[in-house]
C-alpha cells in the first residue's frame, strides 16, 4: 500500500517534473480557508446551482477540496442543497446560496470583484519561476541558425549574438535604422523550447494578482493531466514587445478602479521568457529613468512591487531583457547605467553583397523580375558616403515596382528606371 505522497511523487516522474501538481487538501492550495470560502461563494453568484464539478471547474480546484469547501459553507448556512442535479443517484448535489449566503458573497464582491480560477500563493509562484528559469534553456549553434533563418546576417553578428542569447541576461541592440534590430529581438522567441506552467493568477496579502493574460501566453497544447494543479496553464515560453507607449507606470501593479483586482506588470507577465523593449529612447520618459528602475531587476535577478497598502513583496526577474534602438548609446544613459544592460551588440548597415542577397530574395518572393546589371548601376548611383543602404530598402522599392506595374499593366521588373522611379516615391530628397 502506497501512502498519497508516495503515489504523486511516483506520477510526478513519469511527467514534466517541473508540473505543479493538484493540492489534494485546503492547506496545499496555499491559501487561507476564508479566501476560498469567499471565492466558493462568489462563483456561486455566476447561476442559480451549483454543482461540486461546476465549482471545481469555475476554481481549477479538485473536486476533493471544493467538497470541504461546501460543507464549510453549508455548515455556515451559507449553501443550502437544493437536491441532485440528475436522476442518477449518483449525480452531483445541487447547491444554491442562502439569504444570509447572498449577503456574505455580495460582501466579498465588494471587497473583490475577482471571480474565476483560485490564484496561487506568491511563494508558490516563486518556487515555481525557480524551476522553469529561462537560464535551463541552452542555446546552440544550430539553434541559432534556424531562429534567425531567412534574415541575413553577418557571420561576425551571428557570433556575437548567440552568447548574448544564451546568457538570458540582458541585451542592447543598437545601430541605424531598418536593418533587423527588432527583426532579430522578435526571432529569439523560437531559440526556447522548453513550455513553462503560468497562473491565473496570484494572491498577495489578501489580494487577487491577475497574471496569465491571453493576449502574450500562449498555451502549449499540451495534453491534460488529471493530478496536474489547474490553477497553472502549459504555456510557451512568452514574448512581450512595448515600444514608444513603455511607461514607468506600467512596471507596476495596476489596481482596477472599483475592483480591488491587481494587473501584474508587463515584465512581470514576460517572466521565463522574453521582453523586448523597442524603439529604446523614444518614450515619454527619459531612457535613463527606465535603467535606472530596471539596475535592481537586471543585476540581482528580482524586483520589487507594492500594493496600494504599501505592503512590498519581492518577486523573480527571470527574463531576456532586449533593447533596441537606433540612438547611440552615449545618448541614452551614462556609463554607470549602460554597464547594467549586459550585452552591446551592433547591427551595422548590409554590406554590398548581403544588400544584394536580401534584394534578391525579397524579389523572388513577390515575383518581380529582376536585371542583376541594372541593380549593380542602382546600387553604386544611390548609396555612397551620404546614403547609406539598409536592410528595409529592398522591400520598400519592390513594392513600389509592384504596385506600379500591376497599376500600369506592365509586366513587374526591377529595371533601373524603375528602380530610380521607386526611389523617388519612396525616399525624400532633402
Amino acid at each position: 500500500m502506497h501512502s498519497l505522497d508516495e503515489v504523486r511523487e511516483d506520477f510526478a516522474a513519469t511527467l514534466d517534473p517541473r508540473m505543479p501538481l493538484a493540492p489534494m487538501s485546503i492547506e496545499e492550495t496555499g491559501l487561507e480557508t476564508s479566501f476560498l470560502l469567499r471565492l466558493a461563494a462568489k462563483c456561486a453568484t455566476e447561476q442559480d446551482t451549483v454543482t461540486p464539478s461546476h465549482l471545481a471547474e469555475r476554481m481549477k480546484l479538485s473536486k476533493a477540496v471544493v467538497n470541504l469547501l461546501i460543507k464549510e459553507l453549508t455548515k455556515l448556512a451559507y449553501f443550502e442543497a437544493r437536491g441532485l442535479a440528475g436522476e442518477d443517484v449518483r449525480s452531483d448535489i445541487r447547491y444554491a446560496l442562502s439569504s444570509k449566503g447572498v449577503e456574505y458573497a455580495q460582501a466579498a464582491l465588494r471587497q473583490s470583484s475577482y471571480v474565476g480560477p483560485a490564484p496561487v500563493s506568491l511563494d508558490a509562484f516563486c518556487r515555481q519561476l525557480g524551476l522553469q528559469t529561462i537560464h535551463h534553456e541552452r542555446v546552440t549553434p544550430e539553434v541559432l541558425t534556424d531562429a534567425l533563418e531567412g534574415l541575413v546576417l553577418s557571420p561576425s553578428l551571428i557570433a556575437k549574438l548567440g552568447p548574448a542569447m544564451n546568457s538570458g541576461q540582458s541585451i542592447l541592440l543598437y545601430g541605424p535604422p531598418g536593418n533587423g534590430k527588432t527583426s532579430i529581438a522578435e526571432r529569439s522567441a523560437r531559440l526556447f523550447r522548453q513550455t513553462i506552467f503560468v497562473p491565473y493568477a496570484i494572491e498577495v496579502g489578501g489580494y487577487v494578482i491577475s497574471f496569465y493574460d491571453e493576449a502574450v501566453h500562449q498555451p502549449a497544447g499540451a495534453a491534460i493531466y488529471p493530478k496536474a494543479d489547474r490553477r497553472w496553464v502549459e504555456c510557451k515560453r512568452p514574448v512581450i514587445k512595448t515600444g514608444g507607449e513603455l511607461t514607468l507606470d506600467l512596471l507596476d501593479l495596476t489596481l482596477g478602479e472599483g475592483s480591488n483586482v491587481y494587473e501584474a506588470p508587463i515584465h512581470l507577465k514576460a517572466s521565463g521568457g522574453i521582453f523586448i523593449i523597442d524603439d529604446f529612447g523614444r518614450q515619454q520618459v527619459m531612457p535613463q529613468a527606465l535603467i535606472n528602475r530596471w539596475i535592481v531587476p537586471l543585476e540581482r535577478g528580482y524586483d520589487f512591487l507594492t500594493l496600494h497598502t504599501g505592503k512590498k513583496f519581492k518577486v523573480p526577474f527571470d527574463e531576456l531583457v532586449v533593447f533596441s534602438t537606433n540612438i547611440a548609446p552615449r545618448d541614452l544613459s551614462d556609463e554607470a547605467g549602460l554597464r547594467r544592460l549586459k550585452y552591446k551588440i551592433f547591427v551595422n548597415t548590409p554590406s554590398r553583397a548581403d544588400y544584394f542577397q536580401i534584394f534578391e530574395a525579397y524579389a523572388l518572393s513577390v515575383d518581380v523580375e529582376l536585371s542583376a546589371r541594372d541593380l549593380e548601376l542602382f546600387y553604386d548611383r544611390r548609396y555612397g558616403d551620404e546614403s547609406l543602404a539598409s536592410c528595409y530598402h529592398p522591400k520598400y522599392l519592390l513594392d513600389f515596382i509592384g504596385s506600379y506595374c500591376e497599376f500600369n499593366g506592365v509586366r513587374k521588373v526591377a529595371s533601373l528606371d524603375l528602380l530610380e522611379r521607386a526611389w523617388e516615391g519612396v525616399f525624400t530628397t532633402d
